[in-house]
């Protein structure tokens, strides 16, 4: 059913839920491990959504495991937050990660050639644009090895060796998505086309290998460079443009991009400076032949001025300092109020500039030509809206250096770390 050839001399830790895919696939690798040398773990994640009916999941899993000595991680989700599809995914990659630093070298995951239909045929009816049709495919330590074995054959190998499993209920549900297409849209299409899950299947390894070359492509033209605040794509033609935006995208652990998010993304990049596009809890930022993709994270922490220590405030590098230094900003510590905070930037700050001459903080950001990305990034030390120091550009005339000021203090700082 599968070649395990490949995998000769490796640790595979099996990603089992107790459903009848994941236990074929721990089942098979048991079976045929010792002529590969292969040393075989598996783990479980319980995500807490079917009550009861998880922990018993989990409990088969886990006998089954013991009763072959098989080591077995379990994971149990106890988040307070919201559980969506995106923060399941997050969770179990963690879960992942856990095994892969606990020694495997790979996490296999039992996803098989109907999975692989679904996901195409899905990516397709929402319009994720071409780099949809790759379908699921092998990441560097994540596998799917039951990715060429179709549901039938799952089927007939269970039946023949006696595996067993249980059933998660909610497979059998319309509720969602995926099982719509799994129980009503594919049965149909193999009436209609025989065949047609092996013909998706040939058709997605095709565009993988259409993938890995613009891939190869970008990397090899420096197309998507990582930064410490983001990710930056410069402008390119089109068709690798996009693809880059989906990598970059990727990074973000994000996977429900569209097509049109795509084409906006390269709009955004030949359109005027300091434009922006959000999405998918991302911002993008464009302009002059290349746009910055960020996480739209709130950088809302607060912090007294006169309990500030230093040396890094919400990721970014701030140290205010009594001892002189190249490129820092020095001021009259005697002037900074008691009521100073260090944080971010907030609407209706007001800045009054070295020299004079007060404006809204947006309006002082345009002028010296701060690009939007950046500007919420920068550490300020605010009295209520009033902004005393822009940490790492400028001071305010308030606090400034005079012939009376006796305690001179220094602002070290950069909009991120270095």
């Amino acid at each position: 059913m599968i070649d395990l050839a490949v995998y000769a001399g490796k640790h595979i830790c099996v990603a089992v839920s107790g459903g009848r895919d994941s236990m074929a696939l721990i089942n098979f690798i048991y079976t045929h491990m010792r002529e590969h040398g292969i040393i075989l773990s598996a783990l479980n994640c319980d995500h807490k959504i079917r009550k009861g009916t998880s922990e018993r999941d989990s409990a088969f899993v886990a006998k089954w495991c013991a009763e072959r000595k098989v080591p077995l991680l379990q994971f149990v989700w106890n988040s307070v937050g919201a559980k969506t599809e995106q923060a399941a995914r997050e969770w179990r990659r963690q879960c992942y990660q856990a095994a892969l630093d606990g020694g495997a070298d790979f996490v296999a995951a039992a996803h098989h050639m109907n999975d692989n239909a679904e996901t195409v045929l899905f990516n397709l009816a929402r319009g994720s644009a071409v780099a949809g049709l790759t379908g699921i495919c092998d990441g560097q330590k994540i596998i799917h090895p039951l990715i060429g074995c179709t549901r039938k054959q799952i089927d007939e190998y269970i039946k023949q060796n006696g595996v067993p499993y249980v059933d998660d209920e909610t497979n059998f549900s319309d509720r969602y998505t995926r099982n719509k297409i799994r129980r009503n849209v594919l049965p149909e299409l193999e009436k209609a086309v025989p065949g047609a899950v092996n013909n998706i299947f040939r058709l997605s390894r095709l565009a993988l290998e259409d993938e890995k070359y613009f891939q190869a492509l970008i990397e090899e033209r420096g197309i998507l460079t990582v930064t410490p605040y983001g990710v930056e794509i410069s402008n390119c033609h089109p068709v690798v443009f996009k693809r880059a935006a989906v990598r970059a995208i990727k990074y973000f652990n994000c996977i429900d991009y569209t097509g049109e998010h795509l084409q906006r993304l390269y709009n955004l990049s030949i359109s005027e400076k300091n434009k922006k596009f959000e999405f998918l809890g991302l911002t993008a930022y464009g302009g002059e032949g290349r746009i910055i993709l960020t996480d739209r994270i709130s950088l809302s922490g607060e912090i007294a001025f006169s309990d500030y220590k230093g040396p890094e405030f919400c990721g970014c590098k701030l140290i205010i300092s009594d001892r002189p230094s190249e490129g820092a900003l020095k001021f009259d510590l005697d002037e900074m109020p008691p009521t100073a905070v260090i944080r971010f930037r907030r609407d209706g700050d007001k800045f009054k500039k070295f020299g004079g001459g007060t404006k809204s903080l947006g309006d002082y950001f345009t002028d010296i030509k701060i690009p939007l990305w950046l500007r919420g990034r920068i550490p300020l030390i605010a009295d209520g809206n009033e902004v005393l120091a822009v940490c790492g550009v400028e001071i305010s005339d308030k606090i400034k250096i005079d012939e009376s000021t006796e305690n001179t203090a220094y602002i070290i700082s950069c909009a991120y770390k270095d």
